[in-house]
């Protein structure tokens, strides 16, 4: 029954904040300002540091690729299988769980301490702690995970083209011609779907968490566990939904 009530919460805490994000009051001018921070904050600190470590993991897998691929006398399957593990599998899933271990998981364990010791007042349940102090952070985590998972995908398709034919703009319709194969409309509306579905496990599951569990908080360790295994289990299904979709 607990396991059941935790996934009605979550269900009731995403009916709130899709309330929310439709409603015009939540973009009004007092509210903004805290709407941009958290983009900022979730945003600006994680890119940089992400479009290193996706760049470094493309070019080491890549060029795993590339050499295998050679080996085996099937140089012309490399590209399409750089662009299908890395920019369809891999990159969404990083960023989904980057976002999540270095912003929401965090938030959401500051905002359900916050909510134990009382600093929230007589607001502590109601729509105004949802407007001023969840909506912003979980848009900010959703948005987080787009913006991540869009420059690394377009990064890693730039990172590929250089690593097979150099810096050249001749290989460029060749190119084109196989990405667009890949990325034909069933594809390409996974990939969407994915990512989208990822951000919002990333940015809902802590501050469901902690706004249904903030007043009765636990100790620090087991609240963070449990949010973890919460959110990886679902990236973990529906990175298993992407697969059946685009490969059965």
């Amino acid at each position: 029954m607990s396991w059941l009530v935790g996934w009605w919460r979550l269900l009731h805490f995403a009916v709130l904040m899709l309330e929310l994000a439709l409603m015009p009051s939540s973009y009004r001018r007092p509210l903004r300002p805290a709407l941009a921070r958290q983009l900022v904050q979730a945003t600006a600190p994680n890119l940089l540091w992400f479009t290193v470590l996706a760049a470094l993991i493309s070019l080491v897998l890549i060029r795993i690729v590339v050499v295998t691929s050679q080996s085996y006398g099937l140089s012309r399957f490399a590209l399409e299988m750089v662009v299908r593990v890395l920019v369809l599998e891999l990159i969404p899933l990083t960023a989904a769980a980057f976002v999540a271990l270095r912003s929401t998981l965090p938030t959401g364990l500051e905002l359900a301490q916050r909510r134990a010791e009382g600093d929230f007042g007589p607001q502590a349940s109601g729509m105004a702690l949802l407007r001023g102090e969840y909506f912003p952070r979980v848009a900010a985590g959703v948005f987080a995970v787009w913006l991540l998972a869009a420059v690394s995908c377009v990064l890693t398709l730039l990172l590929a083209y250089l690593s097979l034919y150099g810096f050249t703009p001749w290989a460029l319709d060749g190119y084109t011609r196989v990405v667009g194969q890949v990325f034909n409309p069933a594809v390409a509306l996974i990939l969407m779907l994915k990512i989208v579905f990822f951000s919002l496990a990333a940015g809902l599951i802590p501050m469901a968490s902690s706004f249904h569990d903030g007043a009765a908080y636990r100790a620090r360790a087991s609240h963070g566990l449990n949010d973890m295994v919460r959110v990886f289990g679902v990236i973990l299904l529906i990175e298993i939904a992407s697969l059946m979709g685009n490969y059965y």
